[in-house]
């Protein structure tokens, strides 16, 4: 296998891992729980119960941890494939990370959509007659949706996976990361 074969075999197999995490993700991810309420002026205010609020921090960290772990193990398993160890199998781990995390982000987000649907709050069925209505919230997948948050949260696992990969060859002095021809060394004659 060729070093570009090896290079997308890395890509294409860690935005697959990234997209089943995703969908780990949408299955394990606590919803934030809310309520919606008509006062008696007729406004429609809403508010989480207790500490759901929490949720929309810690299903946004679970998915973080996940792709993270998933990143560190990638590092290791890629630094294994000895035979094309070298930049271009480091770009393809940061290059596939980042896929992987944005397979993950829209694969979670889209399976939470689909199963808790928007929040309806201005079509909750709130009356005079009924003034409370309880909803489940989507966990989020960013920690907010600004560009920098959402650039921050792809990128993390990425650097964090380059810099294990970056650890594996710094600890290892005797690798040429694929330099080729390799070159023996020879020690030379010291005479006493």
């Amino acid at each position: 296998m060729t070093r570009h074969k090896a290079a997308g075999v890395v890509i294409v197999g860690l935005t697959l891992g990234g997209a089943a995490l995703g969908a780990l993700w949408s299955w394990l991810a606590p919803s934030a729980r809310g309520v919606i309420a008509l006062t008696r002026s007729g406004d429609r205010v809403h508010t989480y119960l207790g500490s759901e609020s929490d949720h929309l921090f810690v299903s946004a960290a679970m998915l973080i941890g996940l792709v993270t772990s998933m990143a560190i193990v990638a590092a290791v398993l890629v630094w294994q494939w000895r035979d094309h160890r070298g930049p271009l199998m480091a770009t393809a781990l940061w290059v596939g990370l980042v896929a992987a995390t944005g397979a993950a982000a829209a694969v979670g987000a889209l399976l939470v959509h689909w199963h808790y649907g928007a929040v309806p709050f201005d079509t909750a069925p709130v009356t005079r007659e009924n003034r409370v209505f309880y909803y489940s919230e989507a966990p989020p997948v960013f920690f907010a949706r600004g560009p920098l948050q959402v650039a921050t949260t792809l990128l993390f696992p990425a650097a964090l996976g380059a810099l294990a990969y970056a650890l594996l060859a710094v600890a290892t002095p005797r690798d040429d990361l694929g330099a080729s021809p390799p070159v023996e060394r020879v020690p030379a004659d010291v005479t006493p």
